[in-house]
């Protein structure tokens, strides 16, 4: 029996911000079956549902634009789908489409290239943005260098930030910033943060920002790579339902 690629937008916001990746998976594997989603199974004595997640939302963030792939096995239309999920969704949680994939599609986990985030203050915080901030940050990205030391699990090294700062622009919500991401080159807002307090001589205040990622680009920005589309560009809309397949030689 074969299956079809699907694409599923979702955004993940308020309270749900504090829920990890590996919660958000188990997550969806409920709303997939309390949704009737005919989701596809792997072989073996462990069967598990047949999706994957474009690129894990840190902690504390929150997103309009996720994307989850699945492997499905029939469906009804993209209107329907959505408004099937949504019914099971917690609020913070909500499907913004159900797109069919071609078959040659590669799974979005592969071929993430970048994201935009929105950098705000959060209302409720008593810390403040220092004065003239819009200067610091115009200065500190007008740096041809931007050097900062990476910590990973084995080691920490440093690197220069500035190229994987494909665009940004001051906005009267915050600081909107298009960066690096996927497995090659991933920039993290907060390490970009971190940055750009320590070159004001701040020290930086984690919880005293809203950090939220608006969407999830494939391509690349280096001379000869594909432009960077939008992952929801690479699917159409299902406008009638799909029934699973029959094999010629089932009774």
């Amino acid at each position: 029996m074969c299956a079809l690629k699907v694409r599923v937008k979702f955004k993940k916001t308020g309270i749900m911000k504090f829920i990890g990746h590996l919660d958000v998976m188990r997550y969806f594997q409920k709303v997939n079956r309390r949704a009737g989603v005919d989701i596809a199974y792997s072989g073996g004595f462990s069967p598990h549902q047949i999706m994957s997640f474009a690129s894990p939302l840190g902690l504390g963030l929150t997103s309009e634009g996720e994307y989850l792939d699945m492997e499905i096995l029939s469906t009804d239309t993209s209107d329907h789908m959505v408004k099937r999920m949504n019914e099971t969704m917690a609020e913070g949680m909500e499907i913004v489409s159900f797109l069919l994939l071609p078959e040659t599609a590669k799974p979005a986990m592969s071929v993430v290239a970048a994201a935009d985030y929105l950098i705000s203050q959060k209302e409720a915080s008593a810390v403040t943005l220092p004065d003239g901030w819009q200067k610091t940050v115009e200065s500190f990205l007008a740096q041809d260098v931007i050097p900062v030391l990476k910590k990973t699990k084995k080691n920490e090294k440093q690197i220069d930030i500035r190229p994987m700062v494909y665009q940004w622009e001051l906005r009267d919500e915050g600081l909107f910033v298009k960066l690096s991401s996927g497995s090659a080159e991933n920039l993290k807002p907060e390490l970009l943060l971190e940055a750009l307090y320590q070159y004001a001589g701040k020290e930086y205040p984690p919880y005293s920002l809203d950090i939220c990622r608006l969407e999830l680009y494939a391509g690349g920005e280096a001379e000869g790579e594909q432009p960077l589309i939008p992952l929801e560009a690479f699917g159409k809309k299902i406008e009638a339902p799909i029934p699973r397949e029959v094999k010629e030689d089932m009774p």
